[in-house]
């Protein structure tokens, strides 16, 4: 059964590119500009609309440093990011090449 709403190559496009934007912030260490990014990516196109802030409550609840949330929603945001990449067919799986930071970032994952 298809999608009623499938993933477009823009949307993967602008998540792919907020997730980036995320992980430069991350590393230049604005952790709060970092989160605001991957919230974007995780929100583009999602699976389910609260997930980001069910996240968000459990990291509140816990004493996680602002570096630990940043890492948490830089994984959900990768997470996201990989499925709306399943969502795609071929034709347009070859529309959006996977930026090579990201490839590197994640190959030990």
């Amino acid at each position: 059964m298809a999608e009623e709403n499938p993933i477009t190559v823009e949307e993967v496009r602008s998540a792919q590119e907020n997730l980036k934007n995320g992980i430069t912030l991350h590393e230049k260490k604005s952790f709060k500009e970092a989160i605001d990014e991957f919230k974007k990516a995780a929100m583009t196109h999602p699976f389910d609309s609260k997930h980001v802030e069910d996240l968000g409550t459990k990291l509140k609840s816990g004493s996680y440093k602002l570096q630990q949330e940043s890492i948490a929603y830089m994984g959900c945001a990768a997470v996201h990011l990989n499925e709306m990449i399943h969502g795609l067919d071929e034709d347009q799986k070859q529309e959006v090449p996977i930026d090579d930071s990201l490839t590197n970032a994640f190959k030990d994952w």
